[in-house]
C-alpha cells in the first residue's frame, strides 16, 4: 500500500505524540505527519489544510485522543461536523483512549468517528487500521 499523505496525531501528552509519530514514521505509514496538542489545534490544521490547495495534503487519518484540554476530543468532533463538508473529506477519525465513560461513548458514537482503539497505539493497531480503512487497490 502506498503510504497515506498525511496523519494528524491529536494528543495532549507530548511524549504520546512523540511515540505515535515515531511508530507511524518507522512503518512509512505516511509521508507527513502533523501534531496537535488539543483540539482547537486539531481543528485549525484542518481548516488550514483542507481549504487551500496549496497548503500541505488535508490529514486522511486523524488518531484523537478523547480527554484533553482547552477542547477536547468530544468538542472537536462536534465541531469538525459543522466543517464544510470539502473540509472533512474523506478523513477517517480514530478515537484513542485509555478509558472511557458509558456517557461519553453515547455522544462520541454520534459523532463522524471511524472507531476506537485502546491506548498504546502498536504497529498491529495501525496495520488494522491501514487494512479496514485504506486497503490496497486490487
Amino acid at each position: 500500500m502506498p503510504p497515506l499523505t498525511t496523519v494528524l496525531l491529536v494528543d495532549d501528552d507530548s511524549t504520546t505524540n512523540f511515540l505515535n509519530k515515531l511508530l507511524l514514521t518507522r512503518m512509512g505509514v505516511a509521508e507527513q505527519v502533523l501534531l496537535a496538542e488539543n483540539g482547537e489545534q486539531a481543528l485549525r490544521t484542518i481548516v488550514q489544510t483542507c481549504s487551500a490547495p496549496a497548503a500541505a495534503p488535508c490529514p486522511q487519518l486523524i488518531l484523537l485522543d478523547m480527554n484533553m484540554p482547552v477542547m477536547n476530543g468530544l468538542a472537536f468532533l462536534e465541531a469538525y461536523a459543522q466543517l464544510p463538508r470539502d473540509q472533512q473529506s474523506a478523513i477517517v477519525i480514530i478515537m484513542l483512549t485509555t478509558s472511557l465513560h458509558p456517557l461519553d461513548l453515547g455522544r462520541v458514537q454520534r459523532q463522524p468517528i471511524a472507531g476506537f482503539l485502546s491506548k498504546p497505539l502498536t504497529k498491529e493497531k495501525v496495520t488494522a487500521i491501514l487494512a479496514e480503512h485504506f486497503p490496497a487497490p486490487g
